[in-house]
């Protein structure tokens, strides 16, 4: 769930908060004239009663009270909202995982999907489409109950490399009464950069941008001779394609 507190929102809180305190030494200076005059000229007989006017210093005096509370809120909002885009500038340039049916795509590099299926499949097929909705690829998926991971290498159902961009993935599954398997997809991509909207920090993947609460999570990008070691020691069982 995205906090009611956003940047724009702390934005114009502050200004408010900013406003209210130029309203009231606008109003209080106005105050202390019309008291002074009145005092001025009142019958030295007849003194006017000094309760009113000590209640109204009073409720200024809350109403100051209240806007340095608003105040010292704004500046903690601030804070929080600064710490936060401060630690997901720690993401940028490291893999992350998150929940998604869009696969970023950037061309000559693999993309990562993990799936997990609720339970066993009799069919099971991993299907990716282009951004106009048209089936790129297909294959068939693993069956058995649980998390699976598969790497596409962006070819087309002819082996044929796709351009970069954004793909979105589906796992369709079967039980053996036809019933449909509920399925969840993961997907790994590296952070390009950080970005703040009405204070949701995104990381950006590619051409997207995903909220970093929706980040399962991060490790360093494997180097190219880590990869080999990988696959020197076995690799994954998982198929690649």
């Amino acid at each position: 769930m995205v906090s009611d507190v956003t940047l724009t929102g702390q934005a114009a809180s502050a200004q408010r908060t900013a406003q209210q305190t130029v309203t009231l030494a606008e109003d209080f200076s106005q105050f202390l004239q019309l008291l002074t005059t009145q005092l001025q000229n009142q019958d030295p007989l007849s003194p006017m009663d000094s309760n009113e006017f000590t209640n109204q210093l009073v409720q200024f005096s809350q109403v100051e009270q209240q806007i340095n509370s608003n105040s010292k809120l704004d500046d903690i909002v601030a804070l929080n909202l600064n710490n936060a885009i401060t630690g997901a500038l720690n993401y940028i340039g490291k893999d992350v995982s998150y929940i998604s049916a869009e696969i970023p795509l950037e061309q000559g590099e693999p993309s990562t999907i993990r799936y997990s299926l609720d339970g066993t499949a009799t069919i099971s097929q991993i299907n990716i489409f282009n951004e106009e909705g048209n089936l790129v690829f297909s294959t068939e998926a693993q069956k058995a109950a649980g998390v699976h991971e598969f790497v596409w290498n962006g070819t087309d159902l002819l082996n044929n490399p796709l351009p970069s961009g954004t793909y979105s993935v589906s796992i369709d599954s079967l039980d053996s009464q036809e019933n449909v398997i509920n399925t969840t997809t993961v997907v790994t991509a590296r952070v390009n950069g950080i970005e703040q909207q009405d204070g949701v920090v995104f990381a950006l993947v590619g051409e997207r941008a995903v909220a970093v609460t929706d980040i399962l999570n991060a490790k360093e990008p494997l180097m190219v001779e880590d990869l080999a070691n990988e696959e020197g020691e076995g690799g994954s069982d998982e198929p690649t394609v």
